[in-house]
């Protein structure tokens, strides 16, 4: 697939990216060269090969599902400039 420079300029305008012609005529090299790569990666033979989330072998540790900390809520609502019914109070900013 040979890329033309109003081909970048129609990517970069759905990108919404400022491209001028120059940059335009640059960047239809590198593109190609990108386009070239992904075709030799589609031409590799997976037959067979399981797709994987991690190379490694590895499992996460997860701590356990307890409570750490004690309520401070009342504590932390005396700060608060409007709170009620335990719910902080804000300004409405969407009409």
């Amino acid at each position: 697939m040979a890329l033309e420079p109003q081909d970048v300029q129609r990517a970069a305008h759905l990108a919404r990216l400022g491209l001028d012609e120059a940059d335009a005529d640059r960047y239809v090299d590198d593109l190609t060269r990108i386009l070239e790569m992904v075709d030799q990666l589609q031409a590799v033979d997976t037959e067979g090969v399981a797709p994987l989330a991690h190379p490694l072998d590895a499992t996460q540790r997860l701590r356990a599902d307890e409570v750490t900390e004690i309520d401070q809520r009342d504590r932390f609502q005396q700060n608060a400039p409007a709170v009620e019914n335990g719910l902080y109070l804000v300004p409405r900013v969407v009409e």
